[in-house]
């Protein structure tokens, strides 16, 4: 199971063997999976049942709210950073640097890849993300640039 979703995912996610096995007990618990027979090296085979079946595809068909993702690291950092009337302009030229050595790693890896398309959609959405970034930082510096309160400190 770890060689799978390491190669659908690119190897980009950590897979924590531990939650998974939690996951499968509470999948199991709910009827969503059935656990079966051992293979040949001694772990359980687990089956999707027909309820499991019908909730992924409800999961699969419901949108992902931008409320549901986790909380954005770098805009609460250089939030608070403008807020604490901190120098902002290196942690961007930081992040930025961070965030093209991300894109260079994630296009190598791109390239390189054989493992099909669900490999190739997950690298495919960091590097989207990674460029989304870039400009994002582009258009803060921007921001920083034209704001009066940057302007005073900076005189």
């Amino acid at each position: 199971m770890r060689t799978e979703f390491e190669a659908s995912t690119g190897a980009t996610w950590p897979l924590n063997i531990g939650q998974v096995y939690t996951t499968l007990s509470r999948l199991e618990r709910d009827g969503l999976v059935a656990s079966g027979d051992q293979d040949d090296q001694g772990r359980v085979v687990y089956s999707i049942t027909e309820a499991g079946r019908t909730e992924m595809e409800r999961w699969f068909s419901t949108p992902v709210a931008q409320s549901d993702r986790p909380r954005d690291e770098l805009v609460i950092k250089l939030a608070m950073a403008v807020a604490a009337g901190a120098e902002v302009r290196p942690v961007i030229q930081a992040q930025r640097a961070a965030t093209m050595r991300t894109l260079q790693r994630l296009t190598r890896t791109k390239r390189a890849s054989t493992d099909g398309p669900a490999q190739t959609l997950v690298l495919e959405s960091m590097i989207f993300q990674a460029e989304a970034e870039q400009r994002w930082l582009d258009h803060c510096e921007a921001v920083l640039a034209a704001s009066p309160q940057t302007q005073e400190k900076q005189a």
